[in-house]
């Protein structure tokens, strides 16, 4: 029995090669930590993301040489100086307060604006973002943060859910008013209760597409705690057409978070599923250790195959009986076993060497 409601309707919009909405599947996305205005730094971080399996990459645009570089960047990914293949995945500016940088980064090639209406300005600015996005064919994102929500809202409703939804309402009418309608939404808040009441909230008022997160979610265990729960309800629901994990940690971690919670509603797969025991005072190996090297060697394996990482051989095979392969460890050797069956006996230097090669053979 699924655990996920049938998905919300929302209309479709393209960013890049990606469709976002509609029947398309829930992309995962994630930004950049580097100063976009260093090439170099932000070509090689997109690359790291787009091996991890992110599909929609943010950078920001805190001025006109960051949105200037976006045009670079775009370039060094399709076409690398190396002569290497290149790589097409959408890149989406990130801009607040100062309208001409969205014209900037449209203009740089960006394939998606990430604006807030409400904080660009005077209505001809809003304007003439909606009228450039639209000569470039590009979508806008509208990003409502509870941290930063218009005056009058917050004082008439304070920061809340409510509040939220009003804002991005507002927000789409404005677009909506000047004849845009290549729309996302999201709504964020750093906790989870109030992300998940503003998305079933919006999820009844509007069609937009609906990119989902909980914002400043915090480092590695708070981030994938507060994240896995606030998304993984949300999507649950029904509701969501990209995802992005924000955790103050390395993107690539995002990326990978992401594609967890996706797999674990049975969204979504990609690459191998990973199981492994908890240890226990029967487990003879490193298997912390174990299990990040089998885990850092399969980051960009395609097999859709179940892992299995074991402690000991009393119990590995068996209860890792379900993985379509796995390893166990002794006391010095141990064993490769394949949908719960034994198949040798391996020395304990050797397992994860052995595991790898077996994969890669795997069909």
């Amino acid at each position: 029995m699924s655990l996920v409601k049938p998905r919300h309707a929302t209309r479709q919009v393209s960013v890049g090669n990606i469709k976002i909405g509609g029947a398309a599947p829930i992309a995962v996305q994630s930004m950049t930590n580097s100063y976009t205005q260093d090439v170099d730094a932000t070509v090689a971080q997109i690359h790291r993301l787009y091996d991890a399996g992110c599909e929609i990459v943010r950078v920001a645009v805190p001025d006109m040489e960051a949105a200037c570089a976006i045009g670079k960047i775009k370039k060094r990914l399709s076409q690398p100086e190396d002569g290497s293949h290149g790589i097409d995945i959408p890149v989406i500016a990130d801009i607040h307060f100062d309208y001409r940088l969205a014209l900037a980064s449209a203009d740089a090639g960006a394939d998606g604006l990430r604006i807030n209406p409400g904080n660009i300005g005077e209505k001809r600015k809003i304007k003439a973002v909606a009228d450039c996005a639209r000569s470039f064919n590009i979508p806008i994102r509208v990003g409502v943060n509870s941290g930063s929500l218009e005056k009058d809202i917050v004082e008439k409703m304070g920061a809340t859910a409510e509040a939220m939804a009003e804002s991005a309402m507002r927000n789409i009418k404005i677009l909506e008013d000047l004849d845009f309608s290549d729309i996302k939404i999201s709504l964020k808040a750093s906790d989870v209760a109030r992300t998940v009441e503003a998305y079933r909230l919006i999820s009844t008022l509007t069609d937009v597409p609906l990119h989902v997160g909980v914002t400043e979610a915090g480092g590695l265990y708070a981030g994938i705690t507060k994240s896995a729960i606030g998304i993984g309800m949300i999507l649950a629901d029904g509701i969501g057409d990209t995802i992005r994990v924000s955790l103050t940690r390395d993107p690539v971690e995002e990326v990978r978070v992401g594609w967890e919670i996706l797999r674990s509603l049975g969204l979504r797969k990609r690459g191998p599923e990973i199981i492994s025991c908890p240890t226990c005072g029967r487990c003879r190996i490193n298997l912390f250790d174990i299990a990040d090297k089998v885990e850092n060697a399969l980051l960009k394996c395609p097999l859709t195959i179940k892992v299995a990482i074991m402690g000991c051989v009393v119990n590995g095979p068996g209860e890792a009986k379900e993985a379509d392969i796995g390893i166990a460890g002794g006391d010095g050797v141990g064993i490769l076993f394949k949908k719960g069956s034994v198949v040798k006996k391996i020395p304990q230097n050797r397992l994860v060497e052995t595991l790898i090669e077996e994969i890669e053979k795997y069909s």
